[in-house]
């Protein structure tokens, strides 16, 4: 969004750069972000398990794959950062929008099938959200189901992003 203000957007553009490489690069950017603001919180892991009695009384599986959701959790809602972001050229819009799919993407679904309007569908319905694959995740159990949802949904929301880009060329 601040890049479509600015200008530098067509700078960025007539790079050498395909749409996708440099949705890619913005992406991969900001996960890296994610990831760096994970790891000091790898220190209170780290005390919990010196001071368990026994020591190591911790379940590590859960711990784990409660760090894999969260980098499934934080490349979602940064893809759907970039998507909301492309979609504006004001900074303020696009953090408004991107908060509020995002939880729609995180409880939206979720909330929506606890109404019980659909019957059958309810649960395919609370299946689509976020919350459902990620609360399985950090129990400890990464099931590729899990994996495969948050890389195709990541995907799509990039790819929506990549197409907004495009759409200026129209």
């Amino acid at each position: 969004a601040e890049e479509k203000r600015t200008g530098t957007l067509e700078v960025l553009l007539t790079k050498p750069l395909s749409e996708w490489q440099i949705v890619f690069a913005k992406f991969l950017a900001g996960l890296s972000l994610v990831a760096i603001a994970l790891l000091p919180t790898l220190v209170y892991y780290y005390s919990v398990y010196q001071l368990g009695l026994p020591r190591g009384n911790i379940d590590a599986g859960g711990m784990w794959g409660s760090y894999i959701g969260l980098l499934f959790l934080g490349g979602s809602f940064v893809a759907i950062g970039l998507f909301a972001s492309s979609l504006t050229d004001n900074q303020i819009i696009s953090f408004i929008l991107a908060a509020l799919l995002s939880a729609f993407a995180y409880t939206g679904f979720e909330l929506l099938a606890s109404f019980d309007l659909f019957g059958r569908v309810d649960l395919f319905l609370q299946s689509l959200g976020i919350r459902h694959h990620y609360i399985s995740l950090s129990r400890g159990v990464v099931d590729s189901r899990d994996v495969l949802y948050f890389l195709s949904f990541t995907a799509i929301m990039l790819l929506l992003t990549k197409i907004s880009l495009e759409s200026r060329k129209w």
